[in-house]
């Protein structure tokens, strides 16, 4: 259950272990959450699952990519809640409270990073760790109003963390500032390996037709202007070598092999209760085979080599973040399955390249928050980091 003092329903009801922290660093003063895939000495990983949470007790020791955040005086607030099994991006998990977003509280928070959004939008946290596989850091930021990057595939250790899809997952965080987040990301990321300057901004035709109808288009439009207003540059159109749909169908396979090999022993073990929208992810990744998920992968290795031989090296890629404003709470689950359909259509892209892709909160649609992303070639995460804390300083956004 979520914890009895959180009004958000952000943080799991765990005991009260210590979990020191350094008293003076970069992060000293910063409250942190920690998504629930994370170990935390002393406390159990239980990954959105209650009968996980049971089978595997207490962690042993921290992962360390929270320790280096304690190391640097981050003070550990307490584990957040998580979209089941991470294999869902909406934010709601059967087994718990949604948690809430304070920025539009009839809307959901996305995942499944759900908890950590919700607790730094609403105050309770200054930062908080999540996970990206396919947009559980970049559709929360989203929605919630927030900072959010998806890291360069394999930039930040994920040792101590609850995989899902090891080809995809990524370590990302949230924060409400842009000052706060580029103190965050001195510490986690070291030197980015991509150094030649980015600042020839592009857009994919392909990808803003994901876009949700006209009020999304329009809403875009203004987000683009002050993006673009940084760069002193129109955008010019990059053509994607491929087909959006189908290019989501070969990351879906070899998400949904990776996920079974992670999760079926557990599943084929145990009464786990999966909630619905999760079940049926993980019957569809039963039925994917080694064959399958081998030509995805081959796939996937000739859309990276074609896109690197499309984008040269000053190229930053323009993006929405999402198709449009978080889901309402009180959509059925057909519609939240179209809704995810496009969402993750959308994200799978910088999945499939490996990409660093930042979400800025520079807009709204339907009176909700929506971002606009940045998405740069393999290592370029902290420079994205500063393009953000750029553009958003000129906006007077934070």
């Amino acid at each position: 259950m979520t914890s009895t003092r959180d009004p958000l329903n952000a943080f799991l009801d765990y005991p009260d272990v210590p979990v020191p922290n350094a008293q003076n660093g970069p992060l000293r003063g910063l409250g942190l959450g920690v998504k629930d895939i994370y170990d935390v000495a002393g406390l159990p990983t239980g990954g959105g699952n209650p009968r996980r949470e049971k089978i595997v007790g207490v962690a042993a020791s921290t992962a360390p990519a929270i320790d280096a955040l304690l190391d640097a005086g981050a003070r550990f607030i307490g584990k957040t809640q998580t979209d089941e099994l991470t294999y869902s991006m909406i934010g709601m998990n059967a087994h718990f409270p949604a948690p809430v977003n304070p920025r539009a509280p009839d809307r959901v928070t996305g995942g499944s990073s759900s908890g950590s959004a919700a607790a730094v939008a609403g105050g309770l946290a200054d930062i908080a760790a999540g996970s990206d596989t396919n947009g559980s850091i970049r559709a929360p930021a989203s929605f919630c109003g927030l900072i959010g990057l998806r890291t360069t595939h394999g930039r930040i250790p994920l040792e101590g963390a609850m995989p899902l899809s090891p080809s995809f997952d990524t370590f990302g965080w949230f924060a409400r500032d842009a000052r706060t987040y580029a103190a965050v990301g001195e510490v986690l990321l070291g030197e980015d390996t991509h150094e030649v300057e980015l600042f020839r901004p592009v857009r994919i035709r392909e990808i803003e037709a994901l876009l949700f109808g006209e009020e999304e288009r329009s809403a875009y439009v203004q987000l683009l202007g002050h993006v673009l207003d940084h760069f002193e540059r129109d955008a010019v159109y990059l053509g994607l070598p491929g087909d959006t749909a189908e290019l989501f169908e070969r990351f879906k396979e070899v998400q949904a092999f990776e996920a079974w090999q992670v999760h079926g022993e557990f599943l084929s073990s145990n009464d786990a209760g999966l909630g619905p929208g999760v079940k049926e992810r993980f019957a569809y990744a039963r039925s994917v085979t080694e064959g399958r998920a081998e030509a995805a992968r081959q796939r996937q290795r000739d859309f990276k080599a074609d896109m690197a031989a499309l984008m040269d090296g000053d190229m930053i890629v323009v993006m929405p973040s999402q198709p449009s404003a978080a889901p309402l709470k009180i959509a059925t689950q057909d519609e939240l399955e179209k809704y995810r359909a496009k969402a993750l259509t959308m994200t799978s892209i910088a999945g499939l390249l490996g990409y660093p892709q930042i979400t800025l909160p520079l807009g709204e649609v339907h009176g909700a928050p929506f971002g606009i992303s940045l998405m740069g070639p393999a290592g370029s995460d902290r420079q994205l980091v500063l393009l953000a804390q750029a553009i958003l300083s000129a906006t007077g956004s934070r």
